[in-house]
């Protein structure tokens, strides 16, 4: 960083509020840009061919003016008017070869800068699919689908346009500077004394303009997450009446864009007019300099045409880096969010050598299992030292009080999240040694709240087997107590269910989750409270359901109904991240001043004569 104390950039730190570019800037700006340039890589053949037709574009634009030339001078010194026809002839035959030049290039640049944008995207995408529960914990979905949308819709132009349009520049400017030195050497020195004030703006203000843009971005994301948080709830927001809340968090957040962009803006406006006072001061300096050469007789007037066309041709590509430097720090703003996401590792990879998990039977078991959110404010740890084991086929209950671990613990299953001390064992076998994918294809999940996808119930059914026949979709969904309700819908099984299944009640999302699940067939089932929102009708058709997919599986109940467990093989009490209790129903009731029994008796009147727990409703 430049120091504070040089009184030659106090101006400048005072106008900008940045220091000037040093080598470390540069370094990083052309570290990063070779980054881009690698999803550029499988395509350079397209590319060469389109800078290729850019230059001999090019070239043609630098013939031009001497063209021009040709044609004033024949018009008012020659006075030959067959010359006259035949140079404007040469005149349009330059232009129709341009535009079908222009045209090829174009085409060629969008082709490249779409297939580029389309391929980031991907790799974003597929990089988003690849974190961990807790990396989308820390995170807005607002703010990863701004980096997966604006920020790679901004590198696009960096990656292709902005290279080609730079070379197509430098070819202007330095074959007309070329020209110009060899028509009127001295009337080139007199244009040539302004450019390094306009090459010092530019660099000067690139780098602020790359600060900005990046601020503005981060901005932009704030703004999506700011919407997105509240449309998504937009029930609770109604509920709650919050609507100018939401308003007025929005468009606070808009604001505070708005001053980025306002900001962005005022440093654009400088450099256009800037930039555009000293091309024509200095179009107005070669006018009145090359005027004295023709009265001196050193030029001839169709030369000093010349002269001033080649003049403005090369001010064009002077202005032009100043946009495109410009969109160029905009695209590095942008791919920094971008690669900042790509460098995030993926926390949850499969270990070296890591085989595919078999077929299993199901047996499950968790040695000295320990666990704690490493980015949690929690004092404690979620899990301790869990010793538990369910065998094949055994449906085992998981129960506690609020936070006590349960969710926590079923989800270590699925490797979710890996704990911090201990190890899970399917089969026998440490799940952190096989593959990621063929565990959890050996797993079934029906969640509280089930999230559709917005497509058709067909489509949300076969997610649990891609290649399912309409047979096999069909069978699912008769065993999930499903069928009948959706024949009855508009479309039957081509209904579409609406964003995250808003057009179904939640006891029919429940049984398309259950169909989902029994397509799917796993080996160990994992219910986490999939009945307690429903109503006693839904509940009984969802209940039914359950037990058929529950049938000849290894199965975790997590239940704060206790109505609804006490036929489980096997019942696990949790409480503050330890396995307190662990029996049969009959068993743990039997324990005086059990925590099962505790809980029983605060849903259940007790009959201490009878040793039965009946349901409070009688």
């Amino acid at each position: 960083m430049i120091e504070s104390s040089r009184p030659a950039n106090l101006p400048i730190r005072g106008l900008l509020g940045v220091p000037l570019p040093d080598r470390r800037f540069w370094r990083g700006m052309f570290t990063q840009y070779r980054r881009l340039l690698v999803f550029v890589r499988p395509y350079w053949r397209r590319l060469a061919a389109a800078g290729a037709i850019l230059t001999v574009n090019s070239l043609l634009g630098l013939a031009l003016p001497w063209v021009i030339r040709n044609i004033v001078d024949t018009a008012f010194v020659q006075l030959d008017l067959a010359l006259l026809n035949r140079v404007t002839g040469l005149l349009v035959l330059i232009f129709v070869a341009q535009a079908f030049l222009g045209f090829g290039q174009s085409f060629l640049i969008s082709w490249v800068g779409e297939r580029v944008v389309a391929n980031l995207r991907q790799t974003v995408y597929a990089r988003l699919h690849a974190m961990p529960l807790r990396f989308f914990a820390a995170s807005r979905v607002g703010e990863l689908l701004s980096r997966l949308g604006s920020d790679v819709t901004t590198i696009q132009d960096a990656v292709t346009g902005t290279l080609l349009s730079l070379l197509s520049q430098i070819i202007m400017l330095v074959g007309g500077i070329v020209i110009i030195f060899a028509m009127a050497w001295r009337l080139t020195l007199v244009m040539l004394a302004v450019v390094p004030l306009a090459v010092f703006g530019i660099i000067l203000l690139g780098r602020f303009v790359r600060q900005i843009s990046k601020e503005a971005q981060d901005a932009l994301a704030n703004v999506s997450a700011i919407a997105e948080e509240a449309l998504t709830g937009v029930r609770i927001v109604k509920s709650f009446a919050r609507e100018p809340y939401e308003v007025a968090r929005y468009g606070d957040g808009v604001e505070r864009l708005f001053g980025i962009a306002i900001r962005r803006a005022r440093v654009r406006a400088i450099i256009g007019p800037v930039i555009g006072l000293l091309a024509f001061s200095t179009i107005a300096l070669v006018l009145w300099f090359g005027s004295r050469e023709v009265i001196a007789g050193h030029l001839t007037p169709g030369q000093l045409v010349s002269f001033l066309l080649y003049t403005m041709m090369i001010a064009s590509p002077i202005g032009a880096f100043t946009g495109l430097y410009s969109q160029f720090q905009q695209a590095l703003g942008a791919s920094e969010r971008v690669f900042d996401l790509l460098d995030t590792p993926p926390e949850m990879q499969d270990a070296p050598g890591a085989v595919p998990l078999p077929r299993i039977r199901g047996a499950v078991r968790f040695e000295g299992v320990s666990f704690d959110y490493a980015d949690s404010d929690a004092a404690r740890e979620v899990l301790q030292e869990v010793n538990l084991e369910a065998r094949p086929g055994q449906l085992m209950a998981l129960v506690g009080p609020s936070g006590a671990g349960k969710t926590t613990l079923v989800n270590l299953i699925p490797r979710f999240y890996d704990p911090t001390a201990g190890r899970v064992l399917i089969d026998g076998c440490d799940i952190r040694q096989v593959q990621i994918r063929s565990l959890r294809e050996q797993i079934g999940i029906v969640p509280q709240e089930t999230a559709l996808f917005s497509g058709s119930v067909r489509e949300n059914i076969a997610y649990g087997k891609l290649d399912a026949t309409p047979a096999e979709i069909e069978a699912a969904a008769r065993a999930a107590n499903a069928h009948d309700f959706i024949t009855e819908l508009p479309q039957g099984y081509d209904t579409l269910v609406g964003e995250r299944g808003v057009k179904l009640s939640g006891g029919q999302r429940q049984r398309v989750a259950i169909a989902r699940a029994l397509l799917k067939n796993p080996r160990i089932l994992i219910l986490d409270e999939a009945t307690s929102s429903l109503d006693s009708e839904s509940e009984q058709a969802v209940q039914e359901a359950l037990e058929r997919l529950m049938a000849d599986r290894t199965t975790f109940v997590i239940a704060h109904r206790l109505s609804t467990i006490t036929r489980a093989d096997w019942i696990a009490v949790l409480d503050r991240g330890r396995v307190v209790e662990q029996g049969t129903h009959a068993d743990l009731l039997a324990r005086e001043g059990g925590l099962y029994r505790r809980m029983v008796a605060l849903q259940f009147r007790w009959d201490e004569g009878t040793d039965k727990a009946t349901d409070g409703n009688g």
